[in-house]
């Protein structure tokens, strides 16, 4: 897509209609953030109601690629939410999701995860594969803890 160029969610721009959704966060989402803003997680930067391409990520860190999706009942089985994250696996995501009520009830539980996604691959972007063995690293998983 040229520069310029947006996606319309909903019609909208998608700045436009993250800023709306900055404004109506739900407990969950309002707990998390109050943890993972001000590099309060490990140093890591997050933006929350971030615009990727044609979705809205709940949080993401640019620095690590990761998308943070605080999940309600509506997103059971959603269709929609599996097609969102391969969209952002395809291009260099990674994405994890939690469940509000684990939000709510587990923060700390939620943040160590979080951070242990962040750290991992920060660790992998270090790695260097073997001269030897082109396809080194595969053994290790590498790429499989994308999602």
């Amino acid at each position: 897509m040229s520069k310029g160029h947006f996606y319309a969610i909903n019609g909208q721009c998608p700045n436009n209609h993250a800023r709306r959704l900055r404004q109506a966060l739900t407990d969950a989402e309002r707990r998390l953030w109050s943890a993972l803003r001000g590099r309060q997680l490990g140093g890591w930067k997050f933006r929350r109601q971030h615009p990727v391409g044609p979705y809205i990520l709940d949080f993401a860190c640019l620095e690590g690629r990761l998308a943070v999706e605080a999940d309600g009942g509506q997103h059971t089985d959603s269709h929609y939410d599996e097609r969102r994250s391969l969209w952002l696996i395809d291009r260099g995501w990674r994405v994890v999701r939690f469940w509000n009520n684990d939000i709510l009830q587990n923060t700390e539980g939620v943040l160590t995860e979080i951070l242990r996604v962040l750290e991992e691959g920060r660790k992998a972007s270090h790695r260097q594969p073997s001269r030897s063995n082109p396809c080194a690293g595969e053994e290790e998983g590498l790429g499989k803890w994308l999602t």
